[in-house]
């Protein structure tokens, strides 16, 4: 199939101090976060400056994919800060672009990691009449670059402690019913938790260890409101109670350093570890490694090419959508809506 151009769709961050609260109003909308929260997460924010690296982390990420000879022009466009995907999009008409792939900064399943960028989508076409076609591509957590870049971060991690250490995966908690919400158990792959322990399988196979954990982290919601657990910071306690010595968290759920590593993994769990005598290292993310910008030519390729789907899991391939059009019923769908017949 021909295509004109690739949108790389992220979540978006605050460029200085005074973009940080309007930012975050975008990021809670409508879902009930009390404010004494925000006022919690403003002030990670403003102990980096008010900056998230989010934006700096994709242009790098976008310029490492133009490097390797990517012929199709990259546009760059946001969920949450600017530049936002509506403007992006106008600037893609604008350009004569009809029919684009669109590169979502989310390896996984689930409503936030999936389905809230087809809602991007769409919003960014409502805003932009006669806009270009958008054809998503697929989620990509079991992809063999995928993998073997964490799997190396884990190495490179493990190799700057002195002795014994145990592995911990982490990832971004979501609701309890959320996570359930993401499709029935007959069409297992779909469920962001299920995929989050799937990726952290493959690349503790590939390091050849057994034993490991997976926990989650930065909750947000309402705390009456079960979200997935146990968070990162009470697991190193709970390590640190059993006499584990040292532990390599390794952040499988994030494809970038943005303000949920380095601020929850590089400073709070860090912090934590540290204050009970325990060695701590942090692998690193994706983003950086030559082997990302070779993943996303890849994904372009399958639709661009015909090149073959690489996974190294028996899920089933998701997440590829038309113009925001569901890729199959109930997929990540949101916990607070009805299920669709």
């Amino acid at each position: 199939m021909s295509f004109d151009a690739l949108l790389w769709l992220s979540f978006g961050g605050p460029e200085g101090p005074e973009d940080v609260r309007p930012f975050l109003e975008n990021v809670v909308r409508g879902r009930g976060v009390p404010p004494e929260r925000l006022d919690e997460v403003e002030a990670h924010y403003q102990h980096f400056g008010g900056v998230s690296p989010i934006n700096r982390l994709n242009l790098e990420a976008i310029d490492a994919v133009r490097a390797r000879g990517f012929e199709l022009p990259i546009y760059f466009g946001n969920r949450n800060w600017h530049p936002m995907a509506e403007d992006a999009v106008a600037q893609m008409k604008a350009d004569g672009v009809r029919r684009a792939l669109v590169f979502p900064t989310s390896a996984y399943g689930g409503y936030s990691a999936c389905r809230q960028y087809d809602e991007d989508i769409v919003r960014a076409l409502q805003a932009v009449p006669d806009g270009p076609e958008l054809v998503k591509l697929r989620q990509f957590f079991d992809h063999p670059l995928f993998i073997s870049s964490f799997a190396d971060g884990v190495r490179a991690a493990a190799a700057t402690l002195s002795g014994p250490y145990r592995l911990v995966f982490t990832a971004h908690s979501v609701p309890v019913s959320a996570d359930k919400a993401a499709g029935p158990p007959a069409e297992g792959g779909y469920r962001y938790s299920r995929q989050i322990v799937e990726a952290s399988r493959l690349v503790a196979a590939e390091l050849g260890i057994t034993e490991y954990d997976v926990v989650w982290q930065s909750r947000s919601g309402p705390p009456q409101i079960p979200w997935l657990e146990p968070d990162v910071v009470d697991h190193i306690d709970a390590l640190h109670a059993k006499g584990v010595t040292g532990v390599v968290v390794c952040p499988i759920g994030f494809v970038s350093d943005h303000l949920e590593v380095v601020w929850d993994l590089d400073t709070e769990a860090r912090d934590r570890a540290l204050e009970l005598g325990m060695e701590f290292a942090r692998a690193a993310t994706p983003n950086g490694d030559p082997r990302f910008a070779e993943l996303v030519t890849e994904l372009v390729a399958e639709h661009t090419s015909g090149a073959p789907v690489r996974k190294l899991s028996s899920f089933v391939v998701a997440g590829c959508t038309v113009n925001g059009a569901p890729c199959a019923p109930l997929c990540c769908e949101p916990a607070n809506r009805p299920a669709r017949a």
